[in-house]
């Protein structure tokens, strides 16, 4: 570099050109003088600096040029510039004035780089040893290097007897074969991992959860030749998500039903091997008759087992089974926990549990046996009353039950709690309305001769509560029998008592031998009427919550044992099936007509014969429509079924419920199966009588004449009585022809038939009068009586009771 003279400068002194990189610059930016420091800090040799552009030879972006020209303009700045191997070096930079040896002003550029702190390894090595974080050194061979004074904390072990020794020799055998992989993956791909252990980091310490860390350690060419690993204690917040996950099983799991023994199993089922070893879960016995329960205030408390559970096979610490009463003395807690509906903790140590154990031997015995140390009583409450108590209790676990155990447990028991009285709220209603149900479905069939049945009904079990499908056998005249079955849509107390009023009004209608479109079409007049009245009720009281509409089906058949003939029709209702003697099953041609309650729509009605020994299969919807078929794979299958004989119709009944309905139905089921039997024709007799009153006479004849040959001599004057007063209503009220006809069945049915569609009634006769005591007399000495209409005319019928033979 040329001789240069320096400015007078009010910046300050000029730094020594040895003590830092200088460079001179002429007015043109070229430089002009390198030192040997500039070629140290920026790798250019001096003859390839001088004379290049300082801008071009330093400067590679806009960063760079911008400190630069600060630089030169004056003033100090810290820049980067570039080296010349590409790196970027930061510098102090610094411009002076200048006058080389002919007096051209130049500029002197100063370069010098900040001062950073040096690392103090002495306190870099006492903060590693310090750290009260978990934290140890490896090296290749997995052998310890370095330990902090928290991993010498942790494993209770000196930093000097831990170095050289592996994971396997340090950590307990369930914890150091997981860290030991996660070390040798770390070492395979050089990427840092982290994951869970849970145990104890020695015999003695509590067992916790840990979040280890897996570092490498890599050396200045990159290569990973010792690993970090460090420990994290996260216990409670791992508890914390354990209970979160607990509550929110506990939601979705418990209370999946609405049976009390099923919740209470539930819950315990949950609790066991989580928060406790062994479960009980005790109700008070009113519970599970659906009542509000009432503690007793003294003395024995009466509770029933309603589920129980255990870590260990077969349950062995109980003393009662489900569904077993046990009786708890009022001093143990228990007790204390209904009356007060507070929770209580207990160690077998503790003073309050002497005092349980001596007041109940026989779980002292349990708790000695199977080494019970801590136990906790949890209040099943809902709604502010208390309905029964959670025992759990730990013999396996090492921990006793903690406040968060408490609280815990007492959220699952508030949770468990609602279910169970939503159980018994569902059982008390359901009672109710099989109950109810039952009232309004027959009891008992009535006897008669025309067909031999059998019949199955089952409630539906779901939250929405029972159906409204029923059936009935009712006697008609002339030996005659009627088979219903029907549906009410929807479910509860609604369709229940809906039902009822149909069935009632089926037999209503029955009774006075209304054809069968005709006894639909009053149905659904009926059904149309109650869906007007609840409408305009609930429009008078808006707080009614009533659904709207109201649908139901019926199929009404009626089989005559005396012609072998069956007439049928059907409100929305699926077909009879029929499986002829023959053994040949097939659904009724019925014509389908709409569900009561549409209204507007004709029914119509079907006839056919029907062998002697033929099968009848009514059912509703329920058995043949479901969530594992609809109702044409339903119908296929009831076929199948029927196809197979069975050796009696209960059998039979049984078959079809088995195969066709899973083991919780969906819906409500009545199925209604008969077969069919024929009133031989010497129990049949039948007379064509002339429309003359003399005609009267002969035919009291001849209806003793065929009682004595029926040998029914017992009941010959009052069927002679009740023929005389029929036939000669006939002939002096009726039109011709007239036909008395006898049919010997389970009563002797008296029928005498005209053309004229006058209804006879009963007339009051005055005491001088000699004619209107006919009917009256009839209706004196029959067991029944009354008046069916025919197409051609009308029928008059009258039923004695015969004596019993067997007597």
């Amino acid at each position: 570099m040329r001789d240069a003279t320096p400015l007078d400068n009010d910046s300050g002194t000029v730094p020594h050109p040895a003590d830092s990189a200088t460079a001179v610059i002429d007015a043109q930016g070229v430089v002009t003088g390198w030192s040997a420091g500039a070629e140290r800090l920026l790798g250019y040799p001096r003859q390839a600096a001088i004379g290049r552009s300082v801008i071009r030879l330093l400067g590679v972006d806009a960063d760079m040029v911008r400190g630069l020209r600060v630089a030169l303009s004056g003033r100090s700045t810290t820049t980067l510039l570039r080296h010349r191997d590409g790196q970027h070096v930061e510098v102090q930079l610094r411009a002076y004035p200048w006058l080389d040896g002919e007096g051209h002003a130049q500029q002197l550029v100063v370069a010098t780089t900040p001062e950073r702190p040096q690392p103090d390894s002495a306190t870099a090595e006492e903060a590693f040893a310090q750290c009260h974080l978990p934290v140890m050194v490896y090296d290749s061979e997995l052998r310890a290097v370095r330990a902090s004074v928290g991993a010498e904390r942790e494993l209770a072990l000196s930093e000097e007897h831990m170095r050289g020794r592996r994971v396997t020799d340090i950590l307990p055998p369930h914890i150091c074969h997981a860290v030991e992989d996660g070390m040798r993956r770390v070492f395979m791909t050089g990427e840092a991992e982290q994951f869970h252990v849970r145990g104890r980091a020695r015999p003695e310490a509590r067992e916790r959860v840990w979040s280890i860390t897996v570092s490498p350690l890599r050396s200045s060419a990159g290569q990973v030749r010792f690993l970090e690993l460090s420990a994290l204690d996260v216990t409670e917040q791992h508890l914390a998500r354990e209970r979160l996950v607990l509550l929110n099983e506990v939601s979705a799991q418990v209370g999946s039903t609405l049976d009390v023994m099923r919740t209470a199993q539930e819950m315990a089922d949950m609790a066991v091997g989580r928060l406790a070893d062994f479960v009980t879960i005790d109700l008070l016995d009113s519970l599970f008759r659906g009542v509000e329960p009432t503690p007793s205030a003294t003395g024995m408390v009466a509770l029933r087992r309603a589920a129980q559970q255990s870590v260990l096979p077969g349950v062995p610490e109980a003393l009662a089974r489900p569904g077993d009463v046990d009786d708890y003395p009022d001093s143990t807690p228990p007790v204390r926990c209904l009356a007060t509906g507070r929770p209580s903790v207990h160690r077998t140590v503790d003073e309050n549990h002497d005092d349980w154990q001596q007041a109940d031997p026989q779980r002292a015995e349990v708790v000695q046996a199977f080494g019970i140390h801590s136990v906790m009583v949890i209040p099943l409450r809902a709604r502010g009353i208390t309905l029964g108590v959670a025992v759990l209790a730990r013999h396996r676990r090492e921990e006793t039950f903690t406040q968060d155990d408490v609280l815990l447990a007492e959220e699952i028991g508030a949770r468990a709690a609602v279910a169970v009285d939503n159980a018994r709220r569902y059982t008390l209603e359901r009672e109710t309305a099989l109950a109810l149900q039952r009232s309004l479905l027959p009891r008992r069939l009535t006897a008669q001769e025309a067909v031999e049945v059998a019949h199955r009904y089952l409630p539906a079990r779901t939250r929405a509560g029972l159906g409204g499908d029923w059936f009935d056998v009712i006697p008609l005249s002339g030996a005659r029998v009627a088979l219903v079955v029907g549906d009410v849509v929807g479910h509860g107390l609604r369709a229940s008592a809906t039902m009822g009023r149909l069935r009632t009004a089926v037999r209503t209608l029955a009774d006075v031998d209304v054809p069968a479109d005709e006894l639909l079409t009053q149905l659904d007049d009926l059904v149309t009427q109650v869906a007007a009245e609840e409408e305009t009720a609930a429009g008078h009281d808006p707080g009614l919550d009533l659904p709207t509409g109201l649908v139901a089906t019926c199929l009404y058949v009626v089989y005559d044992p005396v012609s072998r003939r069956c007439a049928a029709a059907t409100a929305g209702h699926p077909p009879p099936a029929v499986v002829t003697s023959a053994g040949k099953v097939d659904f009724a041609d019925v014509p389908p007509g709409p569900p009561l309650g549409v209204g507007g729509l004709p029914f119509e009605t079907v006839e056919w014969e029907l062998p002697p020994g033929s099968l009848l299969a009514l059912y509703t919807d329920g058995l043949v429509q479901g969530e594992e078929h609809d109702l044409g794979s339903g119908l296929a299958l009831l076929r199948r079924c029927l196809d197979q004989p069975s050796v009696s119709l209960e059998a039979t009944c049984d078959d079809l419920i088995r195969t066709l309905l899973p083991a919780q139905p969906q819906d409500d089921v009545a199925l209604l199966v008969a077969r069919t039997r024929a009133l031989d024709s010497s129990r049949i007799a039948t007379w064509d009588l002339p429309s003359d009153p003399a005609a009267v006479a002969g035919a009291r004849a001849e209806v003793l004449a065929r009682l004595a040959a029926w040998h029914l001599d017992d009941v010959a004057f009052t069927a002679e009585l009740v023929v005389s007063e029929l036939v000669t209503n006939a002939i002096r009220y009726g039109q011709p022809p007239i036909q008395l006809r006898l049919i010997r069945a389970a009563a002797l049915i008296c029928e005498v038939s005209d053309s004229s569609s006058t209804a006879p009634h009963l007339r009051r006769a005055r005491t001088f009068d000699e004619g209107g005591r006919g009917l009256l007399l009839v209706a004196q000495f029959a067991q029944r009586w009354g008046t069916r209409h025919r197409a051609e005319g009308k029928t008059i019928w009258a039923e004695i009771e015969l004596p019993d033979r067997r007597a």
